[in-house]
């Protein structure tokens, strides 16, 4: 039934759009753009919310494949690099997306439950996640051609990147400098009498 081919391809689109939205305003936060502390709540809330619809189209995605009879995959197809049949590398890429999707969701979702150094270590995989779901995007997709799917590609790498440096650039200089020891104070010995 085609109709399922056209869901999978809607989907991706948008949960890689969602994504996309999700890591842009995730930096935006971080790099206190927005305000030394997001406020009003919903800033924050928003990202939560759209990360949470990021997972909600990724699996709507997959279901469709698996419900799409064009090309046929199963679970191990969908879930396991390789596996695949058709294009197995395009489809690796989008499977290392999903885990390091479902890694940053879970660790998000149990924040408060986490000491704040794992929770922020595993959430930095929103950057490779980003660069594999669109390596992804762009092998397995099949409207990843077109003149504006690579307009769009571009932007949207072009914004992450520099928003990136950005976020790097003001993590380096928070940094405190290092600086040497003083060094020791000599004593001066007095001659004894």
């Amino acid at each position: 039934m085609a109709i399922w081919w056209y869901v999978a391809r809607a989907s991706g689109l948008v949960a890689w759009a969602l994504l996309t939205f999700t890591v842009v305003w995730g930096i935006l936060l971080s790099t206190k753009v927005l305000g030394r502390r997001p406020t009003p709540a919903w800033l924050l809330d928003l990202h939560r919310f759209v990360g949470g619809a990021t997972v909600v189209f990724t699996g709507i995605h997959l279901g469709a494949i698996f419900l799409d009879s064009y090309v046929h995959f199963d679970l191990v197809a969908l879930f396991v690099p390789f596996a695949s049949a058709w294009n197995p590398v395009a489809v690796a890429w989008g499977i290392a997306a999903l885990y390091l999707m479902v890694a940053v969701e879970i660790t998000s979702l149990l924040r408060r439950a986490l000491p704040n150094r794992l929770w922020r270590r595993v959430h930095y995989a929103s950057f490779p996640l980003f660069a594999v779901a669109t390596i992804h995007g762009l092998t397995a997709g099949t409207d990843s051609r077109t003149t504006f799917a690579v307009m769009v590609v571009s932007g949207a790498v072009l914004c992450v990147g520099l928003l990136t440096a950005t976020r790097l650039g003001r993590a380096i200089g928070n940094v405190e400098p290092v600086r040497a020891a003083p060094p020791p104070v000599a004593t001066i010995r007095r001659p004894q009498p």
